[in-house]
């Protein structure tokens, strides 16, 4: 598991990475401090090294990052972190496409 703060190769991230799911790099971005965390088996555990981090829990959602991909399909915004009625997202898919927006941003700037 690391933070990214700044912008880092996502293919570097791919070979070097702990968690060796075939296909897939698991995230959560905190969009309020444009930063990510990245390579857990879940994403609770990104979450909670994020939250150990200073984060605050309404700023962080989870994603799938798809590294094998093109860029324009390498993103998958469901997470079972993401199931939040109380601001409004009931589903493990990220509904709210601002917060997708800004998700994707953060991804596209730090995942190069």
């Amino acid at each position: 598991m690391q933070i990214i703060l700044k912008p880092t190769s996502l293919e570097q991230l791919w070979k070097d990475r702990l968690i060796d799911f075939e296909e897939i790099m698991k995230i959560v971005v905190d969009v309020d401090k444009n930063i990510l965390a990245i390579d857990a088996e879940m994403h609770a555990d990104l979450e909670k090294y994020l939250l150990e981090s200073g984060s605050t829990q309404k700023d962080l959602w989870g994603a799938n990052v798809y590294p094998v991909n093109k860029p324009d399909e390498n993103l998958e915004y469901t997470s079972f972190i993401n199931i939040r009625p109380s601001q409004g997202n009931r589903s493990m898919e990220v509904k709210d496409e601002i917060i997708r927006k800004k998700i994707k941003q953060i991804v596209n700037t730090l995942l190069v």
